[in-house]
Order: C-alpha cells, then structure tokens, then sequence
C-alpha cells in the first residue's frame, strides 16, 4: 500500500489556511494512488502557538474543518496534528487518524518537552497512554514528536502488537552534519532504525519545515522497514510529498525469523516497572 508523507510549513495560527492545504494535498496524494497521506505534528495550526493554543484548539467532534477532513477519508486515509479542545479548559496536542469518513483514533502527546526552546507544558496537558488501533495497514499506532524518543512508547505500541507506527514532528534541526543535513535529524532516524529492527514494524515519520519564532524545522521526514532499513526519505527544509510502497507481506517475512514479538512478556516488565515506582527513595 503506497503511504504520502506530506512535509510542509504550516501558517502559524492561521487556522483558515491550513485545512486547504490538507485538502489540496489530498488531491495530490490520491491522484498518485496513496492509500494514506500523514502530515506533520500540529499540522492545522502551526507549532509555536503559545498563548494561542486556546484560540486554535479544536473540538473533534464539532468543528467544520476536521468535519470536511474526515469526509474526505472516505477516499485516503488521513493522519493529521491539531489542539485538541479537552474540555475543562484543557488543550492537547493530538494526532488523529482519519478513516472512511470518520476520526477512528486520537492519540494526546504524552512526552511534552519544557525547556530550552521547547514549552509544551505551559500550555498543553499530557496523554496518558500509548495503544493500537485497527487500520487499513493492520494494528497502528501514533506518537506525537518526543513520545519516539522514549523507548517506553515504542515499548507499549510493540507490546500491543503494531505493525505501522506513525509519528508526527515538528524537530527542529540542530548541529551540522555533512553536506546540507542537521546533526539532530540522524537521532531521528537511528531511533527509527532500532524502533522498526526489534519492533519488525513500519516505522512512518513526517516532520515539517519552515521557520517559526527563529526555529527552523528539520524536514528529513522517511519511512523504516519492518527489517530496519530506510525505505525512503524526504530532503531537509523543502517541502514536499514523498511517496512509498509498504508491502504488508513484509511484516510476516520478517518475523517468521525475528522472534521478538512471539518472545516478548509485558507483564513482566510491568512487574519490574512496579518494583521501581514503588521502592523507596534513597
């Protein structure tokens, strides 16, 4: 099944604008016969919201534009970044997955970096769990930005059994490596080679570029395997709408001799995690 990562800039709090471009690139993903176009973290708003995220969030069940994006599922499958209107004045950053015509998962970042040049935690709530849902691509799961740079949620989504796992960004890019590239976008991808390797599941990454309040986003979005190879990858601090094959079949090829799914004990881990949340301090 051919998957769209569609990198892109999107306009900072302008919340009108933003919905067309998902929708213009749709069009483009669907004339070449993706199955699914992903979009970058917080795609419908812009990422350096700030005292605005109250007037950009969303409620899912209600708003016009997420309404007209889930309509338009019925043809592509969507993955998409929006605030998430919580109730009791709560607002998260959230990933939803759109299907025949309807929002079938949303998943809230539980990771949210405070510090430095990051403030999520002033202004949005955390998620609280990491679980897989059924798609078009069999069991899928969605992480927000930092969520992958804890091997705890890769974990939970390997524990329940994922065999694409997509991830939404807005990295900035960091450091120079050779050529154009950033230093930070190789951390990026050795996690999605480890993640997809032991997971033996698609490893589906978009990240945004563009500048905003002086950060500048790293693009370099890519797909891994589910043998730990990269698949394909997007330029850095270009926008555009990268196209691959998954071959579902791949899944089963891999783990017929990669046993970690059929050795892995959750609970056991889950005991071991107990033990140290419940020790005493030092």
């Amino acid at each position: 099944m051919k998957v769209a990562l569609a990198q892109f800039s999107p306009h900072l709090g302008v919340i009108g604008k933003n919905p067309e471009i998902h929708f213009q690139t749709i069009v483009r993903a669907r004339r070449d016969k993706a199955r699914l176009v992903v979009f970058p973290e917080l795609s419908l708003s812009g990422y350096t919201l700030m005292d605005l995220v109250p007037e950009a969030a969303l409620d899912p069940a209600r708003d016009p534009a997420l309404k007209k994006l889930a309509a338009a599922s019925r043809a592509i499958d969507i993955a998409l970044g929006f605030v998430e209107e919580g109730g009791r004045g709560l607002f998260y950053n959230s990933a939803a997955y759109l299907s025949a015509g309807r929002i079938i998962h949303i998943h809230r970042k539980a990771l949210l970096p405070t510090g430095g040049m990051f403030e999520e935690g002033k202004f949005f709530a955390p998620g609280k769990s990491f679980r897989t849902f059924a798609s078009l691509f069999g069991k899928t799961g969605l992480m927000v930005c930092r969520d992958f740079l804890n091997s705890g949620s890769s974990y939970a989504l390997f524990s329940g059994g994922a065999d694409v796992i997509i991830v939404i960004s807005a990295a900035p890019g960091r450091g120079f490596a050779e050529g154009a590239a950033f230093a930070s976008s190789r951390m990026w991808e050795l996690m999605a080679e480890a993640v997809s390797f032991f997971s033996t599941a698609f490893v589906v990454y978009c990240n945004r570029v563009g500048f905003e309040d002086g950060k500048a986003f790293a693009g370099g979005s890519f797909i891994f395997g589910p043998s730990g190879s990269r698949l394909v990858k997007a330029r850095e601090m270009e926008e555009e709408l990268v196209l691959a094959d998954l071959r579902l079949e791949d899944i089963r090829a891999v783990r017929k001799n990669r046993t970690f799914l059929r050795e892995n004990r959750p609970e056991v881990v889950l005991r071991s995690l107990k033990g140290i949340i419940d020790a005493p301090e030092d």
